[in-house]
């Protein structure tokens, strides 16, 4: 088995990895990382959401960056500003022990004087979403002359959200002389003309996607009339107390509709969609993070950039029209080598749909029942025989 020592990185780097808890590196990390090292090229590097892309090409980036050279050497495209906000917390993490490479994440949302201001300082890598860099290049707050990396991070997500003209139009403002690092998990279309415009004969990493994202993860479904499903989370809720789960929903609708039913009976539940300003965003997403919330319910386009390790249930409260959409949610859970599970709410006519996803993607479901009224009443009576047996009586 491949270690981290034996894939070209530096003391430094190993260093930090090491006191992060790096202890294997993933697929798309040991077949990435030696290649980006070792050779200025430009890459492909096809894997699913939770397989350890930051590091695959934050690593080998970090690396690279010169720290003597005052000027923006790696410009990192992301489709949301959670993502890129994890992506630069994480390249602070991995650059620890090294001399000092300044790293900045630039989006959407929040004042753009200040981000224009930390812009004066020289800053070696910049994550941006490209609807706030095209602005901050309009203003000429940002100088990409001497770019020399350019990665484009869950590529396939953000011309899906509809970026294509923002991603075109930041790439005619980078020099010709610079080398692409393009990571995705599906090869489309619109991912074949970036390739095909900007890119020159890139080294392609392409994962045995099926065995990665579900090895971890065990997928199941119940059967559940359309007008019971809430009633079939809520029994899930009550029968695994300590979950923390993202419930899907397709629309942002049934998102904040979910959400309302929850808390009108107190279970700690909050929504997650495209109608929320960044401030009430930021703020769910708080919540979530320090353990305030059970459930989050979230649309797919909001999910992104979301960045737990703990979570241990994802639930389909509504399966995706997109066959990808499905790993992309699945993979939220049984990150950093936990398990965790995936449930799908059906109703009879959508079994075959079930079918369809096992086959596409290779994963096996198993078909679960709801859990029963007593079920949960025992869990109660355990729950609660365990707190009075914790509970010190001693005056």
């Amino acid at each position: 088995m491949v270690s981290f020592n034996q894939l070209g990185l530096s003391d430094s780097i190993l260093k930090a990895i090491t006191e992060l808890g790096f202890e294997t590196p993933s697929e798309i990390q040991a077949q990435a990382i030696p290649q980006l090292i070792e050779n200025n090229i430009d890459f492909i590097g096809l894997a699913q959401t939770g397989t350890g892309k930051t590091a695959a090409f934050g690593l080998p980036l970090l690396q690279k960056i010169d720290p003597s050279n005052p000027h923006t050497q790696a410009l990192i495209l992301a489709p949301t500003r959670e993502l890129g906000q994890q992506i630069a917390q994480q390249l602070e993490h991995f650059s620890k022990y090294q001399h000092r490479v300044n790293v900045l994440a630039v989006y959407g949302g929040t004042n753009i004087m200040t981000q224009i201001h930390a812009l004066k300082r020289p800053q070696q890598v910049i994550i941006a979403t490209p609807g706030r860099l095209i602005d901050l290049i309009q203003r000429k707050a940002v100088k990409l002359g001497n770019l020399q990396y350019l990665i484009l991070d869950e590529a396939d997500e953000m011309l899906t959200m509809g970026f294509k003209e923002e991603v075109d139009r930041i790439l005619s403002y980078t020099p010709e002389e610079k080398n692409i690092w393009l990571f995705s998990a599906t090869m489309s279309d619109d991912i074949k003309r970036i390739v095909r415009n900007y890119m020159e004969d890139p080294f392609e990493v392409k994962l045995n996607t099926r065995h990665e994202v579900n090895v971890n993860i065990e997928h199941q479904f119940a059967v559940v009339k359309r007008a019971d499903k809430l009633e079939a989370l809520v029994r899930f809720l009550d029968v695994n107390p300590d979950m923390r789960g993202v419930v899907f929903c397709r629309t942002k609708r049934e998102t904040q509709n979910l959400a309302e039913d929850l808390l009108k009976r107190d279970y700690k539940a909050d929504a997650l969609h495209g109608d929320l300003s960044q401030h009430q965003r930021d703020r769910v997403m708080g919540r979530f993070k320090n353990h305030e919330l059970q459930v989050l319910i979230a649309t797919d386009v909001a999910a992104r950039g979301i960045d737990v390790n703990d979570l241990t249930h994802v639930f389909h409260f509504s399966l995706p029209d997109d066959l990808s959409y499905y790993t992309h949610r699945s993979g939220r859970t049984a990150r950093a080598g936990k398990k965790g599970t995936s449930i799908a709410f059906v109703h009879g006519r959508e079994k075959f749909r079930v079918g369809r996803i096992s086959h596409t993607l290779g994963i096996r479901f198993e078909q679960i029942r709801i859990p029963s009224a007593d079920e949960i009443y025992n869990m109660r009576l355990k729950n609660w025989a365990q707190q009075i047996i914790a509970t010190d009586v001693r005056g």
